[in-house]
């Protein structure tokens, strides 16, 4: 019927993928999402996060393997080299704008925090994760089970299973928690999480803003690339 548009279709409208990457991973988080969560609320998500931040520090070793030059980052030549060995089906125009989406700095180099990132998103993005893990041999049996419980948590949030992360639905899941000031509790977290201040967060805003809640520091790279100088 050629009635008019509802505020929450002309919302949905406004939202579309800039790249064909952002693209595939909404895709990927709605599939992810058909099979349900586990969380039951945003308390139970705080309650992981000890156990998240000792998993995302697994990470350190295969960042390591694929900064080739152990200058701190990875480039883009050796980030192409770290899909290549993964054996994963990204073209050139993904492997450049999953590099643009993660160098966060626009320093043209992939540091610690953005290669987790990196890394899950990749985790999202491969159908088999069985063959991923056969191919990160440096760490992975314990990064599989936490990039999981960060998927899980997005699905958690993503309540109407649109791929993104709306203000009201952090504010609903942080209600529920029964936590007292909770609506201000809500707001800040949301503005952590949206980068670009459109007021949806996607998934690779969500990993960015989750990193920092459960205590990865970027400054621990510049300290030990100090120790090794």
């Amino acid at each position: 019927m050629g009635g008019a548009v509802t505020k929450s279709e002309s919302l949905q409208k406004e939202w579309v993928p800039e790249t064909k990457l952002e693209a595939k991973i909404i895709e990927a988080v709605q599939r992810r999402a058909s099979r349900g969560t586990t969380m039951k609320s945003f308390n139970s998500i705080v309650l992981k996060f000890p156990k998240i931040d000792d998993g995302l520090r697994n990470c350190k070793a295969i960042f390591q393997e694929f900064d080739e030059d152990s200058n701190g980052s990875i480039d883009h030549t050796e980030l192409k080299n770290c899909i290549r060995k993964l054996e994963i089906s990204f073209d050139e125009e993904e492997i450049n704008d999953l590099f643009k989406a993660c160098d966060i700095n626009e320093d043209m180099g992939i540091t610690f925090t953005e290669f987790i990132v990196l890394l899950c998103l990749v985790y999202l993005l491969k159908d088999d994760s069985s063959t991923l893990q056969k191919k990160w041999t440096m760490g992975m049996p314990k990064l599989e089970p936490t990039f999981e419980t960060l998927v899980d948590t997005f699905v958690f949030l993503d309540e109407n299973k649109d791929g993104y992360v709306s203000r009201e639905e952090m504010v609903r899941a942080i209600d529920e928690s029964g936590e007292r000031s909770s609506g201000r509790i809500a707001m800040k977290r949301f503005e952590e999480m949206d980068w670009d201040k459109n007021g949806m967060v996607n998934f690779k805003e969500f990993l960015f803003a989750f990193t920092q809640w459960v205590g990865i520091d970027e400054n621990e790279d510049e300290e030990d690339n100090n120790e090794k100088a």
